[in-house]
């Protein structure tokens, strides 16, 4: 979703546009957004191996425990950091935090469950999905095209829906539930992210994700006997904090329908892992699927970004 200031943690794309009182450097943010792929791309892959040994619930659970005890790190290292802390719409917060928890959960078992290129398609579907409700909740007006891409979106959803894939059926649905919950997380974070910064909005999300994690972790809860899959937590939570670094930074220097294409290379670069690690290959209706929710989605960048000029 491209010209909102958002912040948000989660399978998905995570944008915040330029910040007021920054210069475009278009270039510079190309780079932070390269790293930004390359460290989702190999979040993902990190994920999938711990799941391996551990439940997705125990995955998500650890990854967020271990996230909030390096924030926590940070907070007592720097009081640069803690000055920038502030809560000051805790409902906000605590339901942006419900939300992303829902949508990491359901990710994270996606990722579990599914090949990891038709995860990450579906993941692409956030956009569509933030498009449809910012017209209900910010009153937006999209025109007949937006509509158009819209639908065309949801016909791509279909298509990787289809009939015949009992064995994938939970997860090809959480992977949309992730979407949607991320999507309506992402309609919140404009607010949350001009209020109390973006790092405030990372550590509540990433807070409340842990406590909740807790329950629904629970009656699988067990510790990693693998020294691998130790490795690949500890790279989920290296991955996913600087993957949240680069999303801030690429959408402080460039506009977002510059930088939507790049974040389709995570198709290429998720889908190669795929094969070469999993053995997964991509089907001919996902791969259609795939190409019309790409489309639409860029489709939708380019829509949004030519309303913004037109109304600059």
């Amino acid at each position: 979703m491209s010209n909102r200031n958002n912040f948000i943690i989660g399978p998905g794309p995570s944008p915040m546009p330029v910040s007021a009182g920054k210069s475009k450097d278009n270039w510079r943010g190309l780079k932070w957004m390269m790293l930004s792929v390359l460290s989702s791309s190999a979040m993902t892959i990190a994920a999938r191996y711990a799941s391996l040994e551990l439940d997705s619930r125990v995955v998500v659970l650890m990854r967020g425990v271990m996230t909030v005890a390096v924030l926590l790190a940070l907070l007592a290292a720097s009081s640069h950091i803690r000055q920038k802390i502030r809560f000051s719409q805790p409902m906000a917060h605590i339901i942006r935090g419900v939300l992303i928890t829902a949508s990491t959960h359901f990710g994270f078992y996606t990722i579990a469950t599914v090949p990891l290129a038709t995860t990450t398609v579906l993941f692409f579907t956030a956009p569509i999905f933030a498009t449809v409700l910012a017209v209900f909740i910010h009153k937006e007006t999209i025109g007949p095209r937006r509509i158009g891409a819209i639908c065309a979106g949801f016909a791509g959803v279909l298509i990787i829906l289809r009939p015949g894939v009992d064995a994938q059926e939970i997860g090809l649905i959480t992977a949309i539930l992730s979407s949607l919950t991320f999507a309506m997380a992402l309609t919140m974070s404009r607010n949350l992210a001009n209020a109390d910064g973006p790092m405030s909005t990372y550590l509540s999300s990433t807070a409340i994700m842990a406590v909740l994690s807790v329950p629904i972790a629970a009656p699988v809860f067990t510790l990693p006997d693998m020294t691998f899959t130790w490795f690949a937590l500890a790279a989920l939570v290296i991955t996913g904090s600087v993957r949240g670094i680069a999303d801030i930074e690429a959408y402080r220097y460039a506009d977002a329908a510059l930088l939507t294409p790049i974040t389709y290379l995570r198709l290429v670069f998720i889908g190669t892992a795929g094969y070469l690690f999993f053995s997964e290959t991509i089907d001919g209706p996902t791969l259609v699927g795939a190409s019309i929710i790409v489309a639409s989605t860029l489709y939708i960048a380019q829509r949004e970004r030519a309303q913004k000029n037109k109304d600059a």
